[in-house]
């Protein structure tokens, strides 16, 4: 959570995850601290969902 807010509007963060967002509250289990993280991250967002084979599947 201070990673989060010390950034908050006034840095770029990224966050890269392969759980969707629809499952972070559950994940972060604490309801009031799920609210505080999810409003910091999600207020300015640019998500780019990455969607497609995985690359590690690839042969060259």
């Amino acid at each position: 959570m201070e990673i989060i807010e010390d950034g908050h509007c006034s840095r770029s963060t990224l966050v890269a995850s392969q759980l969707p967002v629809d499952f972070w509250h559950d994940y972060i289990g604490e309801a009031t601290l799920a609210d505080a993280i999810l409003d910091r991250l999600i207020h300015h967002t640019h998500r780019l969902p990455v969607q497609g084979e995985s690359m590690r599947r690839r042969i060259d």
